[in-house]
Parts: structure tokens; C-alpha cells; sequence
């Protein structure tokens, strides 16, 4: 009985030895100045070490526990990723498309609630690009406008390639204005999308495009090279209205008449030649133009060749408001040209002079109608018919 009192009493202490050594060790551990410390869980999307992501697709930092003090996406010669932080510091994400073939890394600088900072890094790899594609050209231009314009104007923008992914290209493709309009894009074909309001724009407004398109997928292996951002203003407005029939244009500037002009439009006949009708857009003013009878060559029975002056294109089928002064006699009373516009040189003078690359001039009474994709006739589609050719829904614009 003493031995086995004394081999329990032996195992007892032995296991509060133990205990309280246990007990040491763990506190002491606690103390040492290496010791690991729980870092506050931070989520990064796309995950680290990702491969063939999406230049589209957003970059999202999350954190719990802590806020987002700051977040950095770096992919070295492509640039950084803009992003925004959401009103809680808790969530970023990114704004900006990221480039094709490019390695991004994701650092990301958290703050606890006692004020302890870490830091948490990510990394990816994006999808290899074959091929870029870019802006050709955008109307209106600095060349041919000054970038004030007529309150017709549609922005119009041509790529260097077609496009297939109508949709990413769209959603990149932003309108801001200084007042706030309806609008939406209109694809013509895969290389060409314009924008225009429901409405004509307001007069005086400016107006922003900004073409976001580095990176962004415009088919398969097919990225957009560069963003492009135009600036441009929208002058007074100034609407020219002429009939066929009487023979009169008449210029209303802000709603007042400053201008009525005795005309004279397509005679029709056997070549036809007749003015369309419809809502036209001054396309460029030109000092000289020589006109060339279409589809009729030298020798051939009706065949002309005329130098003009002061001419004001409307059409790509050759139509302009002009001077005419072999026509005077026939001007407010019968029509004689080719299909033109005629007016007298004081009248073609000063219309050049006070006409804006967008402004309206809109025909009627002729049997033949403009068709939307003669020059600049985007407002011969009703806002129902415009939208068909849409890839997105129609909004307002972004103000600023």
C-alpha cells in the first residue's frame, strides 16, 4: 500500500510539472519577437497565381476585419489598374481594362481595428492577345470643325478593323455633357458606331467621348490598342429649312429667322436629278468644289464638269447648298440644278460663313428620300429605328 501511495502521489506531480511547464512555454511564446502573427483575411480576385484571366475582368480586394488603407495594381509596361474603394474601405475594385499577354501584381495594405497595418500580395498573368485593333478616326474632328458644331452632330467613330464583339467595345464608349441628353450608339457595320441624342443637342453644351478601349476584347484574340479621349462643343442653334416646292430656305438661328434665301433644287427629269428630302447635316464647307455629272462620262449626252464656289456638302451623293450664279433668275420660282441646292453667291458667301459642321438643313418635297447612310442622314432613322442597331440600352449621358 506505501508503494503504491507513493508511485501516485510521484505520477501527480509529475503531471502538475507538466502542466505548469506547458503553461510557461505557451506564454513565453506569445512574448518572443518573431512570433507569427494573425494577419487580417483579405480576399483578392482573380486568386493569386492566375492564369489566361480576362482583360475585362474586374479585379476585386475585400477585406475583414480592417480596412483597405490602399490597394495597387501593377502590371509593370502595361500600367496600372485604376480602381475605386467602396465608402466602408472595405471593398476595391477596379475600373480600368487590363492589357493582353501582361502580368499584373495586386498589393494591398490593410488596417485593424487597433491600428496594426499588413500587407497581402497577388499575382496573375491575363490571356495573350493575336492582334490589336484601333481608332481609325472619330468625327468631329479639329481638322475639319474646331470642334464647335452644329447641334445635329453624331460622334462617329471608325476602327481600323472590324470588331465582332459589338457589346465590350460598346460598354467601354462613354458620352459626358455639360447638360444632360438621351442618347445611344448605332452600329453601321463592324467598323463603324456612331452616338446621337434622341433629341438634337442642347445648344451650348460641351461634350466628352471617351473611348476606353486598351485591352478591351474586340474578338477573338482581337484587343483594343489605346483609349482615346475628344473633346467638342455644340454651338448656337441654327436649323436651315427649304421646300422644293417654294423654292425658299429659310435660317432660324435660337428660333429667330436671321435669313430667308430664294433657292433652287433638282430639276428631276430624265437623269433624275433630284435634291432628297429629309433632315440633312452640313458635312464640310468648302471655298471651291468641281462637280462632275455621276455615272456620266466625257462625249456622253448630259455630261458636265463645273468649278463652284462656297459650297456647303449635305450628302455623299454629291448634293451641296452652293453658289449659282447661272441660276439667279430661276431661284424662288423653279427648279434647274443637277440636284444641288442653288443660291446666289451673296447668299452661298454667307452661308458658308455662318454655317457649323452639324448643323440641319432639312429638304422637303422632293420624291426622293435621303437614306440614312447618305452622308450624314442618322436623323432619317426615328429614335425606334436607330435603337435596332444598338448593342446596349439607350441612357443619359454622364454630366460634368
Amino acid at each position: 500500500m506505501g508503494r503504491v501511495a507513493n508511485r501516485s502521489a510521484g505520477l501527480l506531480a509529475l503531471a502538475l510539472l507538466t502542466a505548469c511547464s506547458l503553461s510557461g512555454a505557451a506564454n513565453e511564446s506569445k512574448e518572443l519577437p518573431g512570433a507569427v502573427q494573425r494577419q487580417p483575411p483579405v480576399a483578392v480576385t482573380p486568386v493569386d497565381k492566375a492564369a489566361n484571366v480576362a482583360t475585362d475582368q474586374p479585379v476585386v480586394v475585400s477585406a475583414q476585419g480592417a480596412t483597405l488603407k490602399s490597394v495597387r495594381v501593377d502590371g509593370g509596361k502595361a500600367g496600372r489598374l485604376r480602381g475605386v474603394l467602396s465608402g466602408d474601405g472595405t471593398r476595391w475594385r477596379s475600373t480600368s481594362t487590363a492589357r493582353p499577354g501582361a502580368s499584373y501584381t495586386v498589393t494591398a495594405v490593410t488596417v485593424d481595428t487597433a491600428g496594426k497595418q499588413s500587407e497581402t500580395t497577388s499575382s496573375f498573368t491575363t490571356v495573350k492577345g493575336d492582334k490589336t485593333f484601333d481608332i481609325q478616326s472619330i468625327t468631329p474632328n479639329r481638322d475639319d470643325t474646331g470642334l464647335t458644331v452644329g447641334i445635329g452632330m453624331p460622334v462617329m467613330i471608325a476602327f481600323d478593323k472590324p470588331v465582332s464583339d459589338r457589346i465590350a467595345v460598346e460598354r467601354n464608349l462613354t458620352i459626358r455633357s455639360s447638360k444632360p441628353v438621351e442618347g445611344a450608339w448605332h452600329w453601321f457595320d463592324d467598323s463603324h458606331v456612331d452616338f446621337r441624342p434622341q433629341e438634337y443637342w442642347p445648344a451650348y453644351t460641351k461634350v466628352r467621348l471617351e473611348a476606353k478601349l486598351a485591352g478591351v476584347r474586340g474578338g477573338q484574340g482581337l484587343y483594343g490598342k489605346r483609349d482615346v479621349t475628344l473633346d467638342f462643343k455644340i454651338g448656337r442653334s441654327q436649323i436651315t429649312k427649304g421646300t422644293t416646292d417654294e423654292h425658299v430656305l429659310t435660317v432660324r438661328r435660337d428660333g429667330k429667322r436671321i435669313r430667308t434665301m430664294p433657292m433652287s433644287a433638282g430639276q428631276g427629269g430624265q437623269w433624275k436629278y433630284y435634291t432628297t428630302s429629309g433632315v440633312h447635316l452640313a458635312m464640310s464647307r468648302e471655298p471651291v468644289t468641281v462637280m462632275t455629272s455621276p455615272g456620266i462620262g466625257p462625249g456622253q449626252s448630259g455630261y458636265y464638269q463645273l468649278t463652284v464656289y462656297n459650297t456647303v456638302r449635305i450628302s455623299n451623293s454629291g448634293e451641296y447648298v452652293h453658289s449659282a450664279p447661272w441660276s439667279v433668275g430661276s431661284q424662288g420660282n423653279s427648279n434647274v440644278s443637277h440636284g444641288c441646292v442653288n443660291v446666289s453667291p451673296e447668299n452661298a458667301a454667307w452661308f458658308i460663313k455662318n454655317t457649323l459642321i452639324g448643323d440641319p438643313i432639312i429638304i422637303t418635297g422632293s420624291p426622293r428620300k435621303l437614306e440614312p447612310t447618305n452622308g450624314w442622314g442618322h436623323w432619317q432613322e426615328n429614335w425606334k429605328e436607330w435603337l435596332k442597331w444598338s448593342s446596349l440600352k439607350a441612357g443619359p449621358s454622364i454630366t460634368f
